[in-house]
């Protein structure tokens, strides 16, 4: 049964605050070191920021913090994540109505990503679990974004298991290069694309380490001419790893699309994945619950990975939820085929409900929410 406590803003600050800062000697929220902290189904989930010079000094206070959330009535289970980035000062949030920080503790200049020229939004569809059709997803939206009358990218991050050449059906196409050496995308479904699939043999396995896939999503955006675009949505690998962190330093992301199965073992690595999308202070836009269910006919559905999960989840993490995409035939079908259902099938009913979502998306953009600044990791 999921405890009714399902963010801690309040409640864990306050127990936060009998554990001591080992730097300022403040309780650890008032000094700013409580990154996020999240109670789903019982388990806690805390992330600690600690300045790089004095990490050794704060395990104690994890140790500490962990004993004191687990006494807590409805935590079974306490995990604090100890992180840190260069750089780092004691970070204060501040909410509406709230006084100033009382501590003069100045934050590093922010760093600002270098835009895409021509390219005025960056949407990023993630998973950080594989296997759950997040590329799938993110084709048939880029698809209902293309439908919607907006010009489209699709860039498939995903270096070790490309899935947009065989998703667009253009396996056996090479990109060239433009006067400016730069390559020039593919065009297919009214979409521009780029995939490292179309580079390398695709059979092939990417044996890479993480600097190499790393120096290939840069050149993803680096070496593409990609402008003039309203829209480019990034298909993102699985994880929350080092090739994340680079797509989070290097693209001024206007927002993030969460993906997900129902059932547990997904979810787990999506509250990993919105996490990160905090902590790189990209905003959230919605999730997305793929594979809800199986169609029996006569409306009878059953539910193959339980029922209901990413909505709940959204819900905890206070994330706009989009819908359900439920298992469907002509969607597995047209993706094998290589023409995706929104394109293929404008009239279907799954159609229907990716063009609803790209609808709420486009809204959610349309907010302005600015390009946020970019944090260097160590």
């Amino acid at each position: 049964m999921t405890n009714p406590l399902t963010r801690l803003d309040d409640l864990l600050r306050r127990i936060a605050d009998t554990v001591l800062d080992p730097v300022t000697g403040e309780g650890l929220a008032k000094s700013g070191r409580i990154a996020a902290a999240v109670l789903v189904d019982g388990v806690a989930r805390i992330t600690l920021e600690a300045p790089p010079a004095a990490v050794e000094r704060f395990k104690s206070a994890r140790d500490a913090l962990e004993k004191a959330v687990t006494a807590l009535p409805g935590v079974e289970r306490a995990l604090v994540v100890l992180t840190t980035h260069e750089g780092a000062a004691p970070s204060v949030r501040v909410r509406k109505g709230d006084s100033p920080p009382e501590r003069g503790l100045a934050a590093p200049p922010p760093r600002v990503a270098q835009g895409l020229p021509g390219v005025k939004a960056i949407l990023a569809v993630a998973s950080a679990k594989g296997g759950v059709g997040k590329s799938t997803v993110a084709v048939n939206l880029a698809c209902a974004f293309a439908a919607r009358g907006l010009r489209t990218g699709l860039l498939d991050l995903d270096v070790y298991g490309p899935s947009i050449p065989t998703l667009l059906g253009l396996a056996a196409r090479k990109p060239e290069s433009g006067a400016d050496k730069k390559l020039i995308p593919l065009e297919a479904f009214g979409l521009k694309t780029m995939s490292i699939g179309f580079l390398v043999d695709i059979d092939a396995p990417m044996i890479w380490r993480g600097a190499m896939a790393s120096s290939a999503v840069r050149q993803m955006f680096d070496d593409v001419a990609w402008g003039p675009l309203d829209l480019l949505v990034l298909d993102m690998p699985p994880g929350t790893g080092d090739v994340q962190l680079t797509i989070a330093q290097r693209a001024p992301l206007s927002g993030a699309v969460i993906v997900s199965t129902p059932q547990e073992i997904a979810l787990a690595d999506v509250r990993r994945g919105i996490v990160m999308f905090e902590k790189t202070h990209v905003p959230v836009l919605g999730v997305i619950e793929n594979m809800a269910w199986l169609d029996q006919g006569g409306g009878r559905r059953l539910h193959l990975f339980g029922e209901g999960g990413a909505r709940r989840t959204a819900e905890a993490y206070r994330a706009p939820f989009l819908g359900e995409l439920p298992i469907e035939m002509a969607l597995r079908e047209s993706a094998d085929a290589g023409a995706p259902l929104v394109a293929s099938a404008p009239q279907s009913p799954m159609t229907a409900r990716f063009l609803a979502i790209a609808e709420a998306l486009e809204a959610r953009l349309a907010e302005g929410a600015k390009p946020p600044p970019m944090i260097r990791f160590v």
